[in-house]
């Protein structure tokens, strides 16, 4: 009865669900492909067998991305059918796809819907990644016998807390599951409190990941032409980016200080170059405009081009290979870079002396700083960084973090971390042997997955 009524509400909400996509499809063209596909109606062929991955939004996407290089070492010959639910997962998930994969959108939760898209692929087994739980699609594989497994599970108190509340609809759902290996310890209590079956605690899948090298080494060269720290905000949200500048703008510029304050003051050696990366990217010109709005010039990544100071007029970034022509940030010592590239964080991390975490300087929770420690970046953290608490802590506790109370006092700290080479070199240190001592995750997923499979993939 309950989740009848759950069912009834999913369905009269189609024609929100529909105007949403179409407002965001104004600025995120993605959200307006494919649209039926939500709803159950698919072009591509119906077929059985494969193994269905459903990766969310981006960061869920290139955790699935690790798992799926384990799972087709494993059996090379697996048939993938991924599911997003962004328009930044499904663009990241393209370039996961193989000849005769399958993507589509991930079906909305209704019971039609989520009947249409299991009785069109019938996969031999459903991935959910992190978080993703819905209680129709869960009891209909259930019903269906099909396998559905959560990995890399993590589930922070605030969002614990919220499914208490509705446990009476959260209770069946994760209880459905076939199994589920939790990140942490915490968040497998939380977990098993609501009723998943909670098989093992595995780590997190995205200490597996390798940076890329020709990035990472791009990176570096212009840091080491650059003869100034950089200190990047990695990953900013919304109503951060202007905490930030209005900091930022109480330090002298470069200008400046190199005609009013003495070189061999220790206030000289504090001056930074200051990056910003936005995590989405939808807002790339907001944050641009933004910029221009306290004071500052911008120099977007998208116009680097030719040698540091040269004009910028490229035309849109390329992702950076072996192959592809030397490119160099410009050298305007008054801007305020911007990163507006997808995919090339390694590149932003090596580059910088240190990053500021977003999302943990107002309550969001905080992005992951996985990354930046295997890039052997150092991290200042805001106070907000429940969604990925132990990651956080035990970053702190490695030496390869710190948290601070806000924006200010994480400013402050940064540019004291970029004035003091040893420290920085210390922290990064740190963070490179944080990084390497959880790794394992992906190998220990992958085989818990095959052995839930009854048949050869």
């Amino acid at each position: 009865m309950v989740r009848a009524l759950y069912s009834l509400l999913m369905w009269l909400a189609q024609p929100l669900l529909r105007r949403k996509l179409a407002r965001r499809a104004v600025a995120e063209p993605g959200y307006a492909v494919a649209v039926d596909e939500r709803f159950g109606y698919y072009r591509a062929p119906a077929d059985q067998g494969r193994v269905w991955i459903h990766a969310v939004s981006l960061g869920e996407t290139r955790a699935a991305a690790i798992l799926l290089e384990r799972l087709r070492a494993r059996h090379p010959g697996l048939r993938l059918l991924l599911t997003n639910g962004t328009a930044t997962g499904r663009a990241e998930g393209e370039k996961l796809l193989r000849p005769g994969d399958v993507m589509v959108w991930q079906p909305w939760d209704t019971s039609g819907a989520v009947a249409r898209f299991l009785d069109h692929f019938r996969p031999r087994i459903g991935i959910l990644m992190e978080t993703e739980i819905w209680p129709n699609l869960t009891a209909a594989c259930a019903q269906r016998g099909v396998p559905l497994v959560l990995a890399n599970a993590r589930l922070n108190e605030r969002s614990f807390v919220n499914a208490l509340r509705l446990a009476w609809l959260a209770r069946p759902a994760y209880r459905a599951l076939a199994a589920v290996w939790a990140q942490t310890e915490g968040d497998a209590v939380r977990l098993r409190a609501l009723g998943a079956p909670v098989q093992g605690v595995f780590g997190n899948l995205k200490f597996d990941a390798t940076p890329d090298a020709d990035q990472r080494e791009t990176g570096r060269a212009w840091r080491a032409a650059l003869g100034r720290p950089v200190v990047l905000f990695a990953s900013s949200r919304e109503s951060e980016e202007a905490l930030f500048l209005k900091e930022i703008r109480a330090y002298p510029s470069v200008e400046r200080s190199e005609s009013a304050i003495n070189p061999a003051s220790p206030e000289h050696i504090h001056n930074v170059q200051w990056l910003i990366v936005p995590r989405h990217p939808q807002r790339f010109d907001e944050v641009a405009a933004l910029i221009v709005q306290h004071g500052f010039q911008v120099s977007r990544r998208s116009a680097w081009d030719g040698a540091p100071g040269a004009a910028p007029h490229a035309p849109a970034p390329q992702h950076l290979t072996g192959d592809a022509p030397a490119v160099h940030p410009p050298a305007g010592r008054s801007t305020v870079w911007l990163g507006d590239s997808l995919g090339e964080m390694a590149l932003y991390y090596a580059l910088s002396d240190v990053a500021l975490l977003g999302g943990s300087f107002a309550p969001l929770g905080g992005q992951n700083l996985i990354e930046a420690a295997a890039c052997g970046c150092p991290v200042i953290m805001g106070p907000h960084t429940f969604n990925f608490a132990e990651a956080a802590e035990l970053a702190r506790a490695s030496g390869a973090a710190r948290e601070t109370a806000d924006m200010a006092a994480a400013c402050r700290a940064a540019r004291a971390l970029a004035a003091d080479p040893v420290q920085q070199r210390d922290m990064a240190g740190a963070a490179g042997a944080f990084s390497a001592a959880h790794r394992g995750a992906a190998d220990r997923t992958a085989m818990a997955i095959l052995a839930l499979i009854p048949r050869p993939v």
